[in-house]
């Protein structure tokens, strides 16, 4: 008997909007509006995006020893994990990372946020809370020291993405200089709880408390928000009100998917998941050492991780025309003489770049560095593929679905001059 799909406090929105809809993990989400995949990605380059990610479980943690227990089984180490110097992570900040099974195989990836000395928030991807719950609980030795609660659909949550974010966010808070006063990558500040916070709160206009956090998963400027879910359909009115001058526009997971693609960032549960976690792009959320050849905290999985010498690995390309591979039964990867080498496992088009003089060029690239004046990107087909060996950036290899057959280049970036981490200023003031 086939399971309902869930559905998030702005399902109805999404169906009022003829938003084409499909499952996905466990709920029924919208993969595009009537405006198109094409046109939501290049929103979120040039303007700003809006995405429903009430889908996403949220877990709230606390206690004295929450710490430790995060410590045990959370890849970051939470004692060297802020900026250059490596600093502790503190109220008001977050950090990505992965949870792993004993095997060193990824449970989930997560972002890991520290609200107060003893509180902790942890999200994670759609259907997921119970599972990274149980998993805390089974490592829980502190007992009540380390309450874990599983908030998976009591939080309203949406993404709004672009280097319009700011100004657009800024029309419906009560005050914005406040909230994005050295608001830095990975911080975030208010709550969605409707409790008395200290200071200033973060709110909307009428006074509804909501939490901002400089994060997101487009490589772009942006916040993903936190609000209670009976206010979410207002907040997301509000904002696509507040931001129509600016281009802001629905977005749905097509577009979240080719521009977290473009970005680097990894699908859990298709590009990591429960296979051996090495040979990655994403080892920076490990807890290496100075040297680089040893960890500087014990946790789950990571003895399984220096154990093995010789994994397969995943690497990022990017093609030359905004051609795909569909992923299927047949879908492999070859050298250029066609010998088996590899799996796809994602395969997308970034809209919003294009090669020029055999350089890749973003819309977000300034005209001094090589983007022309009269600049259309066709788009590059880009993604991830896990290969029997680790090969150097650069080489040509072909992907194919048993009879398309598409050469791509192996990269360590793919879409370039991202906006992710410019300077709240720079962006508040962005044209």
């Amino acid at each position: 008997m086939e399971t309902a799909l869930k559905t998030t406090p702005l399902h109805a929105w999404h169906i009022e909007q003829s938003a084409n809809m499909a499952a996905f993990g466990g709920y029924e989400m919208p993969l595009w509006y009537p405006a198109g995949a094409k046109a939501e990605h290049l929103a979120v380059i040039t303007g700003a995006g809006l995405f429903d990610t009430s889908h996403m479980a949220v877990l709230t943690l606390r206690g004295p020893r929450v710490r430790e227990l995060l410590q045990a089984c959370f890849s970051k180490d939470l004692e060297r994990c802020l900026g250059p110097r490596k600093g502790p992570l503190v109220p008001g900040r977050c950090v990505y990372g992965v949870f792993l099974d004993r095997n060193g195989g990824v449970l989930d990836d997560a972002i890991v946020y520290q609200c107060e000395a003893l509180d902790f928030m942890i999200v994670v991807n759609a259907s997921m809370g119970g599972l990274i719950a149980d998993h805390l609980q089974q490592q829980n030795r502190f007992g009540g020291d380390a309450a874990v609660v599983d908030r998976t659909d009591q939080v309203g949550k949406m993404d709004i993405q672009g280097p319009k974010a700011a100004a657009i966010l800024g029309r419906v808070l009560r005050d914005p200089k406040q909230v994005f006063d050295r608001m830095v990558y990975f911080s975030f500040k208010g709550s969605f709880a409707p409790k008395e916070l200290p200071g200033t709160p973060v709110c909307l206009l009428d006074g509804t408390p909501l939490m901002v956090s400089r994060t997101g998963y487009t490589g772009e400027f942006g916040f993903e928000l936190f609000i209670a879910p009976e206010h979410a359909r207002r907040l997301w009115t509000l904002l696509l009100e507040a931001g129509g001058g600016d281009g802001l526009i629905p977005c749905g997971l097509a577009a979240r998917d080719s521009l977290r693609a473009g970005a680097g960032l990894p699908l859990s549960h298709q590009d990591i998941g429960p296979w051996l976690f090495a040979a990655n792009p994403w080892l920076f959320v490990l807890p290496w050492d100075e040297s680089g050849t040893g960890f500087t905290k014990k946790c789950l999985g990571l003895d399984a991780v220096l154990a093995e010498h010789n994994p397969p690995a995943t690497q990022a390309f990017a093609g030359y025309d905004p051609r795909k591979i569909t992923l299927g039964d047949k879908a492999a990867v070859t050298d250029l003489a066609g010998t088996p080498i590899g799996i796809i496992l994602t395969c997308t088009t970034d809209m919003a770049i294009d090669r020029v003089g055999g350089k890749i060029i973003g819309l977000a690239t300034p005209v001094e560095q090589g983007r022309p004046e009269s600049f259309s990107p066709r788009g590059l087909c880009c993604g991830f593929v896990r290969l029997n060996t680790t090969l150097p950036v650069g080489e040509e290899i072909i992907l194919t679905d048993g009879k398309r057959k598409l050469k791509v280049e192996i990269r360590d970036d793919i879409r370039p001059d991202r906006t992710a981490r410019k300077p709240m200023q720079t962006m508040l003031n962005c044209p």
